[in-house]
């Protein structure tokens, strides 16, 4: 059978392989600044099926994502806003109150593409999500404490500004999301203290992308895998990790099936 040519999606010169070469600039960095303070992290979600099935993104990706334990995410933001080149920045909660995830982002600030639900942060350049995950007892007290916690977190955070076209909707979810955070983050902080207190091996974040968990024999040691011609960091078992992410991770989706995030006739270069 002929494999099918994936090529035409990010030809050279084209937008979207310009928006790639721009955010493996800063995965670049971000590995750079990782390494020279022992900062683990590792590839995740498409960037890591890109990498093994691939051998860098896949055709049609247009953001990148990498993972670090939450207990390092202190030391890291230090790093990159003292490290970064004045061309990227890093954007959390603290530098942006419209963030409204846990995690953070480097972001380009030599490009911007538009996406609905950043319009009213101050980055909006091309990006890269930085994930994080802690212990937990059991996905399923952490998806119970999530449950609460990522509505409250999103809500306090602006999300229904850029999301409801209601403004008595708006301000209803913003008044359920103050009601409800003080006893969602006491949740999340009890969950991840029994996770520390049986040194569980399933590792999950919080107020993030619902599949932003692992298992840590899956995970570690860290091995070095090949992305776009340069080394950077990914699960022991790719397999075992990607599989139970994906299922079939090596079969190509269906053209219907192959998500792009943003427009590309939007995004611009400086």
């Amino acid at each position: 059978m002929m494999q099918e040519d994936l090529s035409h999606y990010n030809a050279p010169g084209t937008t979207l392989r310009r928006a790639q070469l721009r955010e493996l600039d800063m995965l670049i960095e971000f590995d750079r600044i990782c390494r020279r303070h022992q900062i683990a992290y590792w590839l995740d979600f498409g960037t890591l099926l890109g990498a093994v099935r691939h051998g860098g993104f896949i055709p049609w990706d247009d953001d990148m994502d990498v993972c670090i334990f939450g207990s390092d995410y202190e030391r890291l933001r230090k790093a990159l806003i003292d490290e970064l080149p004045s061309r990227f920045c890093l954007q959390d909660v603290r530098t942006d109150r419209h963030v409204f995830v846990e995690y953070g982002r480097l972001r380009d600030r030599q490009s911007y593409c538009y996406y609905p639900k950043f319009v009213l942060q101050h980055e909006q350049g091309l990006w890269l999500d930085i994930f994080m995950v802690d212990r937990v007892p059991s996905l399923k007290l952490r998806n119970m404490a999530d449950f609460f916690y990522r509505r409250a977190y999103r809500e306090i955070h602006h999300y229904g500004e850029v999301t409801y076209h209601s403004k008595a909707k708006i301000l209803l979810n913003k008044l359920m999301g103050y009601v409800l955070y003080p006893f969602a983050s006491g949740l999340v902080r009890l969950v991840k203290w029994l996770g520390r207190r049986r040194r569980s091996s399933v590792l999950a974040g919080f107020a993030s992308h619902q599949r932003a968990w692992c298992i840590e024999q899956e995970l570690m040691p860290l091995q070095e895998i090949s992305f776009e011609g340069h080394s950077f960091f990914a699960p022991h078992d790719t397999d075992a990790y990607l599989r139970r992410k994906y299922g079939d991770y090596m079969q190509i989706p269906p053209v219907g099936k192959r998500d792009i995030i943003l427009d590309t006739s939007k995004i611009k270069f400086f």
